[in-house]
Order: C-alpha cells, then sequence, then structure tokens
C-alpha cells in the first residue's frame, strides 16, 4: 500500500502566483482569480507509519509549511483540482532526492522496486469551467513526459504510483534475419525491428553488415544491430563531414577543420598554445605553465524539440560531463549556452502525426522549457553561466536549436602524470558511476541523426540530474583523479554504455561485459535496451584493480554507485554477455571502421536575389526604436537574470552590463583567485546570411566571434575558436553544397586569423516533416547555422573592456569601414526582405583593425568597446548609451566606407567593425596605435539623456528613456 504526504504552504507561495499570473496571462478571458499548489510525494515502499511520519516531517518545514498524510487537503476554497505528475520511467529528480532524506532519516535503504514519486496539485478559485481547466492542464504539462489529471470539487484526488512494469526479460539474443529486400531493409532501417526506433543506417551499410554477418555464417543479434546503428550514425560518426564530398577526398573536417588546425599550429611554432585538439571529450589550450583550460559545446536539439526542459538540461549536464571526461577530468569552471527558437508569440499548431494526436508544442513553452532546463542544470550543479545567446527565426519553430558549452580547469599533471592523457589499459575494470540505467534515451543518437517527425520516438529524452552529477563531479575533482585511482574516464553519452565502452575498447583493444552487473532504475529492461540507454549522470572508468576497493569507498562517501561491470581486454573484440548468454561478440575493426564510405556530391543552389528598393526612406527615429524591440535585438535579462554567474567567484565582466544591464557579447573569468590571468569567452553567428550565402554566413561568424573577444579584451595571438554546424536537409545536394562553403569559408578565415579549431560538433538534420492545424504537410528546415565560440587567455583581467559608455566626454569612434551590406540584415528582416548584399569579411583589414585594438585596450586607452554586429551601427550606438545611461553625439557623415544613404550607414551590419569610446586625455595615443586601420572620430560621451545621430540627409535624435524603453519592451512579460 502505498503512502502519501501532502505539503502545502503556510505563506505566500510564490510557486502560486506564478502559476495563476501565467494562467491569467495565456487565458485573459477565464474566470480564475486564484491558484493554490500542493507538493505531493507519494511514497511506494514497505514502511511504518511511525517511518512514515518521520518522512513526513524531513520533508516539510514546520514554520512555512502545513503537511498531511493520505487525504490532500485543499488550501482555499476550489473549482477544479489539477494533478501533475511525470509518466512511469521519466527521471524524477526531486522523488530521488526525497528517497535520499526519507533513507537517511528512518535508517532504511529503498529496494530495487522500491521509489518515492512527486506530482503537485493545483487548486483553481474563481468562475471556471470544466473545459477552462482541461485547457489549464494541457498548458501546464507535456504529456510526452507528463500526465495530468482534472478533478473536481467534488472529487478526491487518488493516490497514483507511476510504477514502470515491464515484461519478462528474454535470456537468449534475438537474432534478426537481413536477408530481405532493400525496401524491407530500408524499413528496418527508419523504423527499427518491431517498430522501436530508427536505425537510421544507408541502404549501402545495411548491406555492409548483411554481408558481414554473412561471412561469419550467422545473423547479427539485435543487440549487434543496435550498436552499429549507434555507432555508424552520422551524431556520432560524422558521416557527413567525414565522407569525401565532390573534389574533396579528404572530407570536409579533415580538409577544413583539423585542416585548419594543423596549418595554424605548424605556423604558430613554439608560440603554438593547442595542447590537445579533436582527440578528446574536450580541446584544451594552455591557461599558463601548470593549468589548461578546456572547452565544448554541445547541441541538444531534437529531444528540446519534444521535451524542451528534459533536452536542455541534459544538454547542459551533457557538455559538462563532456568536460570532466577530459584527459582524466576538468573541472566545470563555466556554463555557456544559445538558443535558436521561434517566435514565443508564434500561435500556429503543428503536429507530428496527420490524425494530430501528437502536437508539437507552442513555441512560447520551447523556450520557456529551454530557459528553464539550462537554469536547472547549471545552478544546481555549482557552475557560473557568464554567458549565452537568445536568436529568433521562424526556421527554428520545427525544431529548436540548443547550444550547451562548458568550460574547464584541469592541472597539467599530477607527478610525473600527465592529467590530460589516458588510456586503458587490458585487466583494467569497467566501472559505470552515477545514475542507473532505465528506458529513458534510447535511440538518442539515432534520433538525432534523423528528422523530427511522427516516428519520432519518446524514449528518445532524457532528464539530467544535476544533484547526482554534482556528487559524482565533486567525488571525481577532488579525490579520486588525484589519487591515481582509473586509467581513463569518458561520459555515457551518445550510445550510452555502447558508446562509452565502445569507444573506451579503442584504447585497450577489447572488453568483455556482462549487463546483469548493470544497476537499473526498475527490473525488466532487455539487454538491449541496458545497452543502449542514454540515461543520464553516468561516466565509465577504467579502473585497475588493486585501485577498485579504495575507490568504490570514495564513491560510496560522495553517496555516488559505482559498479564493476566487466574488464577492458586486448581481444580485439567487444564482448558482451547477459546472464551468461553472449548477447554481442564483434570485432572492433567492424564496430569502429567497417562503416561504408558515402560519396557524396554537392550542387550550387539557384537564388534569385535582388536588393529591395522600397520602404527605404521613412522615419528613421522610428526604425531605430522598432529595431530595438525586436527578438534577436531587444533585452534577454530575464535570461540572464535566472542564471547563477557568481556561484564560483570568477566572474570579472558581468552577463548584463552597464547600469543599463545589456546583454554582453563576451565574458572575461577569472579561474585561479591568486593569479590575474583570465579567460575570455565570446560567441559569432549569422545564420540569416545563409539565405543568400553560406560561405558568407560562416566568414561572419567566425568574424563576428574574434571581434566580440577582442572588445572584451583579448589577443588574436591567444584565441582558439569551436565550431558548432547545425544544418537541415543534409542529404540534398543543394545543402550539401552549401555545408561545403561553410566550411571552406572556416578555413580561409581561421588560418588568416591564426585561430585554431580545438573542437566542434555538428547536427545535421534539423528538420521537421509534419503537419498543419488544417491537416496539410508542412516541412520546416532550420536555417543552416554556425555557431563559433571562442576561448581566449588573457594576462591581466583588470585591463577587460565592456560596452557601455561610462565618462561624459569621452571620445566615440568607429574601427572599420561601413559599407551598403544589408543582404541578410536585421534591417530587411524588419520589413520581410532579404536581399543580395550579404555583408563580406575582409580578413586582412580586420586582422589589423583587431591587432591595434587589443594593443590600444592593454595599453589602457580605451574605456569600452562593443563589436558592431546584428542590427548595425545604429544599434551598438543605442545599447552602449543604454548600458552605460549616458548620451552621446555622433556625427555619422565622418564614417569610413561606401555607405551613402542613411539607412544603410545606421543598419549595415558589414563586418570587422566596433564602436569604441576613449578618454580624450589618450587620444593622440590611440589614434596613434589605430594608424592604418579605417578609424573615424563621430562624437562623444553626453550628460544629456538622449542618442543624437547626424546623417548625410538628416539628423536623428532619441532620448535614452525611449530607447531604454524600447529595447526592454519585447520579452517585458518575461
Amino acid at each position: 500500500m502505498a503512502n502519501r504526504i501532502a505539503v502545502s504552504s503556510k505563506i505566500e507561495d510564490a510557486r502560486a502566483r506564478n502559476y495563476l499570473h501565467n494562467l491569467k496571462s495565456v487565458f485573459p478571458k477565464s474566470g480564475l482569480t486564484a491558484v493554490s499548489v500542493v507538493s505531493v510525494y507519494t511514497i511506494d515502499a514497505q514502511l511504518s507509519p511511525q517511518d512514515v511520519e518521520k518522512a513526513a516531517a524531513r520533508l516539510t518545514n514546520p514554520i512555512t509549511e502545513s503537511l498531511a498524510i493520505g487525504d490532500i487537503s485543499a488550501p482555499i476554497s476550489y473549482t477544479y483540482a489539477i494533478e501533475i505528475g511525470f509518466l512511469p520511467g521519466v527521471t524524477d529528480n526531486v522523488g530521488h532526492t526525497a528517497q535520499e532524506t526519507v533513507e537517511d532519516c528512518t535508517g532504511k535503504k529503498f529496494g530495487d522496486e522500491e521509489h518515492i514519486y512527486t506530482s503537485s496539485v493545483l487548486f483553481l478559485g474563481g468562475d471556471i469551467t470544466a473545459k477552462d481547466a482541461s485547457q489549464f492542464a494541457l498548458e501546464l504539462h507535456n504529456p510526452l513526459i507528463e500526465r495530468a489529471s482534472v478533478f473536481s470539487k467534488d472529487e478526491s484526488v487518488p493516490i497514483t504510483v507511476a510504477k514502470v512494469r515491464l515484461g519478462e526479460v528474454k535470456a537468449a539474443a534475438d537474432e534478426v534475419d537481413l536477408n530481405i529486400s532493400d525496401e524491407e531493409l530500408l524499413k528496418i532501417s527508419k523504423e527499427g525491428i518491431h517498430g522501436r526506433g530508427p536505425l537510421a543506417l544507408s541502404l549501402n551499410a545495411m548491406h555492409v553488415i548483411r554481408d558481414h554477418f554473412a561471412s561469419l555464417k550467422r545473423n547479427p543479434t539485435y543487440i549487434e544491430l543496435e550498436s552499429l546503428a549507434q555507432t555508424w550514425s552520422e551524431h556520432c560518426k560524422h558521416t557527413i563531414f567525414a565522407d569525401p564530398i565532390d573534389e574533396i577526398e579528404g572530407g570536409l573536417y579533415r580538409t577544413y577543420i583539423k585542416g585548419a588546425t594543423e596549418k595554424i599550429r605548424k605556423e604558430k611554432g613554439d608560440k603554438d598554445f593547442c595542447v590537445s585538439v579533436f582527440s578528446d571529450n574536450a580541446g584544451a589550450i594552455a591557461f599558463d605553465e601548470e593549468y589548461l583550460v578546456t572547452h565544448k559545446v554541445e547541441t541538444h536539439n531534437s529531444p528540446s524539440g519534444l521535451d524542451p526542459f528534459g533536452g536542455s538540461i541534459t544538454a547542459i549536464v551533457g557538455v559538462n560531463r563532456d568536460c570532466l571526461g577530459f584527459g582524466l577530468g576538468s573541472k566545470p569552471i563555466a556554463n555557456t549556452y544559445g538558443f535558436c527558437v521561434a517566435d514565443p508569440h508564434d500561435e500556429q499548431e503543428l503536429f507530428r502525426d496527420s490524425e494530430k494526436t501528437k502536437p508539437l508544442l507552442p513555441a512560447r513553452r520551447i523556450l520557456e522549457g529551454v530557459i528553464k532546463g539550462i537554469n536547472a542544470g547549471g545552478n544546481q550543479s555549482g557552475i557560473p553561466t557568464p554567458l549565452g545567446f537568445l536568436a529568433v527565426d521562424p526556421s527554428y519553430r520545427g525544431k529548436p536549436l540548443v547550444f550547451g558549452g562548458t568550460v574547464g580547469l584541469i592541472p597539467r599533471q599530477k607527478g610525473s602524470r600527465k592529467l590530460y592523457e589516458k588510456k586503458a589499459n587490458p585487466g583494467d575494470y569497467i566501472v559505470m558511476l552515477g545514475g542507473r540505467v532505465g528506458l529513458d534515451g534510447i535511440h538518442g543518437a539515432t534520433f538525432s541523426s534523423v528528422e523530427l517527425s511522427k516516428g519520432s520516438p519518446a524514449t528518445a529524452v532524457q532528464i539530467g540530474d544535476p544533484i547526482t552529477q554534482k556528487k559524482l563531479s565533486d567525488a571525481l575533482i577532488r579525490e579520486a583523479r588525484d589519487a591515481e585511482l582509473y586509467s581513463s574516464i569518458t561520459d555515457d553519452g551518445a550510445g550510452g554504455l555502447s558508446g562509452s565502452v565502445g569507444e573506451m575498447s579503442k584504447e585497450s583493444g577489447g572488453c568483455e561485459v556482462d549487463l546483469e552487473k548493470v544497476p537499473l532504475k526498475y527490473p525488466g529492461l532487455q539487454p538491449w535496451q541496458i545497452w543502449l540507454s542514454e540515461s543520464q549522470e553516468r561516466m565509465t572508468l577504467a579502473v585497475p584493480p588493486e585501485h577498485w576497493k579504495v575507490l568504490k569507498q570514495i564513491f560510496d562517501r560522495h553517496d555516488v554507485e559505482a559498479s564493476v561491470i566487466g574488464t577492458f581486454t586486448d581481444s580485439g573484440r567487444v564482448v558482451v554477455r547477459h546472464l551468461g548468454n553472449v548477447v554481442m561478440d564483434m570485432s572492433l575493426d567492424f564496430l569502429h571502421d567497417g562503416r561504408p564510405i558515402e560519396m557524396q556530391e554537392g550542387k550550387e543552389p539557384v537564388r534569385t536575389l535582388s536588393e529591395p528598393t522600397e520602404n527605404r526612406d521613412g522615419d528613421l527615429n522610428a526604425k531605430i526604436l522598432s529595431m530595438l524591440a525586436r527578438p534577436n535585438i531587444g533585452s534577454s535579462s530575464f535570461i540572464a537574470r535566472q542564471y547563477d554567474h557568481e556561484v564560483q567567484g570568477n566572474s570579472v565582466t558581468k552577463p548584463l552590463q552597464g547600469r543599463g544591464q545589456v546583454h554582453a557579447d563576451a565574458a572575461v573569468i577569472q579561474p585561479l583567485p591568486h593569479s590575474s590571468k583570465g579567460v575570455v569567452l565570446s560567441h559569432g553567428y549569422a545564420p540569416w546570411y545563409s539565405q543568400i550565402d553560406t560561405y558568407a554566413m560562416a566568414a561572419a561568424a567566425i568574424d563576428t566571434a574574434v571581434r566580440n573577444a577582442i572588445c572584451a579584451g583579448a589577443s588574436r595571438d591567444y584565441l582558439a575558436i569551436l565550431d558548432n554546424f547545425c544544418w537541415s536537409t543534409s542529404d540534398t545536394p543543394e545543402r550539401l553544397y552549401e555545408l561545403k562553403e561553410a566550411a571552406r569559408a572556416c578555413y580561409d578565415i581561421a588560418t588568416a586569423y591564426g585561430t585554431p579549431f580545438i573542437s566542434g560538433k555538428d547536427s545535421m538534420f534539423n528538420d521537421f516533416r509534419g503537419f498543419t492545424a488544417d491537416g496539410e504537410k508542412i516541412h520546416i528546415a532550420a536555417l543552416p547555422t554556425l555557431l563559433v565560440s571562442t576561448l581566449g587567455v588573457v594576462d591581466d583581467v583588470t585591463k577587460s573592456v565592456t560596452l557601455d559608455f561610462k565618462r561624459v566626454g569621452d571620445l566615440v569612434y568607429v574601427i572599420g569601414d561601413t559599407d551598403d551590406e544589408l543582404g541578410g540584415s536585421e534591417y530587411y528582416a524588419m520589413s520581410g526582405e532579404v536581399g543580395a548584399n550579404v555583408p563580406k569579411v575582409d580578413i586582412q583589414k580586420n586582422a589589423k583593425a583587431y591587432d591595434a585594438l587589443s594593443s590600444a585596450i592593454s595599453a589602457g586607452f580605451v574605456s569600452s568597446a562593443f563589436g558592431i554586429g546584428r542590427g548595425g551601427l545604429a544599434v551598438a550606438l543605442a545599447k552602449s548609451a543604454i548600458a552605460g545611461q549616458l548620451g552621446s553625439r555622433a556625427d555619422l557623415t565622418k564614417l569610413a566606407g561606401r555607405a551613402k544613404r542613411d539607412d544603410a550607414i545606421l543598419f549595415s551590419e558589414s563586418q570587422g567593425r566596433m564602436l569604441v569610446s576613449v578618454r580624450p586625455q589618450a587620444q593622440a595615443e590611440f589614434e596613434q596605435l589605430l594608424s592604418g586601420v579605417a578609424l573615424a572620430q563621430i562624437g562623444e560621451v553626453m550628460q544629456s539623456p538622449a542618442v543624437s545621430i547626424t546623417l548625410p540627409g538628416q539628423k536623428v535624435e532619441l532620448t535614452l528613456p525611449a530607447l531604454t524603453d524600447s529595447y526592454r519592451s519585447f520579452y517585458k512579460q518575461w
């Protein structure tokens, strides 16, 4: 018999107030007047009544909360109640923590099938109908992962136990007969065996697998076929970047990304600061003589399209594990994020199926969910989040792009051992750490290699547990790593144990695994599910047997589960058993290198582009205010304010800068309190330019990222970059051509700037194929998007620069040429246009300008610096003024460049430009340092609360309050 504990607040409840505000905002005509929230803990365990009372007391704050055991008492007079809880098998982090709490206070350990399940009951007061309550329930839960039940005031809320009940476990391995037609092979690839989820393998790959096992005179087992699908997936093998395309025989990655880094490192010679690139879970550069700094950025787009909270929390805790999995363990010191989403006010209804039973979440809820997920993942892990961005475009309506990044710090060595090197050895135990294995996350790797559609599996969604991971991280970094207790480590990301053990087996030369030794969340999982599940908070270690006992004691002390599940070998094979039966026996060579090489062909897309000629005049005052109110320009401080950027005490510059709190495009952190050295982080992206030219898009992304870092105080001489490609319909010749052009730009710009790639990631099928509310088929392809992130080291963080105007009388300069380059601009997007004159990157001019500004910042001449980007110079002038809450006077007739029309001067997005303010006393020295660079002194910072702009054709003047109000208007409701 399950026991239920209900906890309600005695004081004003912020949760209830938030629910009421949100529901009234979404349903303004409803008669809802009050909301009260009761937290419910359902205990499915053998506990005595006395133990239940102890548990209830421990789960309740007696000063601010009241409790009830059994029945739920409504705190208010209500009309309807809604209970919301997780579906069976979905990770319940609060329930897990509550279980640990109850175990502690009762002294009784729960059995494998005993758990605590949490839910919330919302009591709704006011004149509302049953239909109202049902609509509220739909708004408040995601049916993919949650259940919601509506009860009238005359009904009691029953006890619900969200227990997973599975069938019998098969002792022997199922075999799969691949001696079937090509049509049937493709069906298996698309839908999986018995429709269990996509394998995402090409017909050619299916043929290779069939022929390989035919040569062995047997069929593959189900687990072998799933392992191959995971290992060969686009998500894991990056096949599109790896395979030949047109004249690029070595593939895009080796030729343009890795090739650029190799060229740059060779040219740097003794000044090469790269230590580990493309060979580990993250990239690393030298921080100083004792430490390395690491960085990795991941995407979690497909799961975020189904469950944005689960998708984004998994993105951030997953990339945290990439950091922990670098070398023998890098400590996470900062998180970054990026959200590419649709306009949250977009109300179009979309469905994954023609029957309209599988709706996509509204754009607003996707944005709210991804924000909440990164919040939970970072804040609860004790990792600061100093940098992020929000980009909005209709193409992200079908599948959002969710970027999560983590910066880490690791000592170079402990004694004579290099901590950034690792290798599993034959005889080492295979140890799984952290969370237990469940159905969540199955087919995550293959699901991320295909489009979001009707067949997208719900099991691909995971929900991370940052508390468990924090304990795991502390045990690793504070004790186990420096005690030299393990030989190698990696995270259980894509493919779960199949991915982590399979990869680490390459280090030793083989492995043997016994799946019955893997701790499970609940009984009944089949062998292939245990092997493939991507349940979160797990890492795999290679542990010498003589160290196992001490390592186990450390993790027991930190309350982190650690289990020996097998042994690394040098057999050349991956052997997996379950209950004594061999369910997988495959050569490492075939598993990792048997994938067929697919020849790819690109085709240049045909575009008819022209510059719009209408709406080029008009009220420029109004246009500037409208620009500032756009979702790609306006303040997203409502996100930054939710994310803790001070938790480790390392922030130098802040995510919101100046008195006006303007969102920054770069961050500076100080990892070691005893050292003045700092780390500069920034990002660059320009997906809108892909509508015209993906070469220009990629070039602008790198140029923007470098420019933003330079403005914060970085030097081009010590700056590395990371690439994250998110493409759509990537198997079409036109998209492949565009990808090739973008990769070529990466090589050209990176080698010219001397900024090596140290890590990267790609996500190739960011498409949605489904149906509208009218039942019409719809295909939404995300704009080809490249996010470039920078990682730089500076000697003195006290010389860091922010974007806000700081002193009245400071001189204002624009560095760089302003040309008529409005193609793909926010200005054109404001009137629904694209244009043709896409901004181009002049690498020689820009490199010279960046180096000159770095010297000026180092010399202390620069008060503020702003990389001019989206929205052009008008936006840069406005944001610097808003941030400093100081006015400015600017004469833009003095600008360098070929832009002549007023609107082009204001809104052109020409690359390589920076808006800086300089102390008048440093004018001569500053201008001397900038000699030979396009430079214009356009005005000065003023006390008067207005921005005055002189143009060739007119004068624009806007008050600071009007600018500030417009900037803060779009996301004001959040």
